[in-house]
């Protein structure tokens, strides 16, 4: 199994499309894409004042709320209150959308892929997972909460490390606290 491994502490904050503010960019493909010619794209977010979210023309995208009271989105006139922890939301990246916050800044996990080219579905684990990346399938792990640790190898990610995982062979990972997997398919997948 091929593991790249993501650390939180390197990776820099840069503010948001529509500077309303920072992410943090986990992985992407193709790698160091801009905003506009990315096929998908992985980040951590954070949200300190209600506002719009950034325009993606023919974007689908999953976000997740992962500390903070949660927020109101309002997405194309209709109002979603995405405040449980730990549950992704899908909307459409080119839809007029609000953010209200619910009391206070927000972290939000966000998966986003160019329709048509790209596809993600997002799981939240908890426990002990085999990961098995096939073929056209990239695998992203993202620690949320506690940390992670790769059976076979003895390998760590601590909270908000990731990694990035490209081929079939199966691998264990146990789970201690929370973590995203994300798998990403499509032709250009592979990050």
């Amino acid at each position: 199994m091929t593991v790249r491994v993501l650390r939180a502490d390197e990776r820099p904050a840069v503010p948001w499309k529509n500077g309303g503010g920072l992410t943090r960019e986990v992985a992407s493909f193709p790698s160091q894409a801009g905003m506009s010619d990315f096929v998908w794209r992985v980040s951590l977010a954070d949200v300190a004042e209600p506002g719009p979210f950034s325009r993606f023309e023919g974007v689908d995208r999953i976000i997740t709320l992962v500390d903070g009271p949660g927020m109101v989105l309002t997405v194309d006139g209709t109002s979603h209150t995405v405040a449980e922890r730990y549950v992704p939301f899908l909307f459409p990246g080119e839809a007029a959308t609000g953010c209200r916050l619910l009391g206070g800044p927000l972290v939000d996990f966000n998966v986003m892929v160019r329709r048509g080219r790209a596809g993600a579905q997002v799981e939240i684990v908890r426990d002990r997972v085999v990961l098995s990346a096939l073929a056209e399938t990239t695998l992203l792990v993202v620690v949320l909460d506690g940390s992670a640790v790769f059976e076979a190898s003895g390998l760590v990610l601590d909270r908000f490390d990731g990694a990035l995982i490209t081929d079939a062979r199966e691998e264990a990972l146990e789970v201690t606290g929370i973590a995203a997997l994300v798998t990403l398919t499509g032709a250009a997948a592979e990050g």
